[in-house]
């Protein structure tokens, strides 16, 4: 089963997001395939470089990430979203004149035409709120 994600709560503010997490491991590791992590609202902060929690609390930022690279999963966060809470990638804080960006290398930055190709692409499209 092919399935996608959409995210919409901030990685310490919402236990959807470590939920998310445990649901994504726990798929891949039963073999099945993830094809889109979509961020959408306060959940773009998951895609936040510069998020730094405590050494003795998981790094749920981090762990999307080593997921997405270990299983060829496609991050996206929403470009709205995150530009109104100052999530960006080199190229926006550019063309905002930004002094700095600050979007994951393995994250994607993109507009909801990606939500929609997901729940095209997938078999399931679950949604993790808030």
């Amino acid at each position: 089963m092919r399935f996608s994600l959409l995210i919409l709560g901030a990685p310490y503010s919402s236990q959807s997001v470590a939920t998310a997490l445990r649901f994504a491991q726990a798929a891949v590791d039963a073999g099945h395939n993830v094809y889109r992590i979509f961020f959408y609202h306060d959940a773009v902060n998951n895609g936040n470089a510069l998020i730094t929690p405590p050494q003795d609390e998981n790094n749920i930022p981090q762990q999307w990430q080593i997921l997405a690279n270990q299983h060829d999963i496609d991050l996206v966060v929403c470009i709205a979203s995150a530009l109104k809470r100052g999530v960006m990638d080199a190229k926006e804080a550019d063309r905002y004149e930004k002094p700095s960006h600050n979007l994951s290398d393995s994250v994607t930055l993109s507009g909801l035409g990606q939500l929609v190709d997901a729940s095209i692409n997938s078999d399931r499209l679950i949604t993790f709120g808030p």
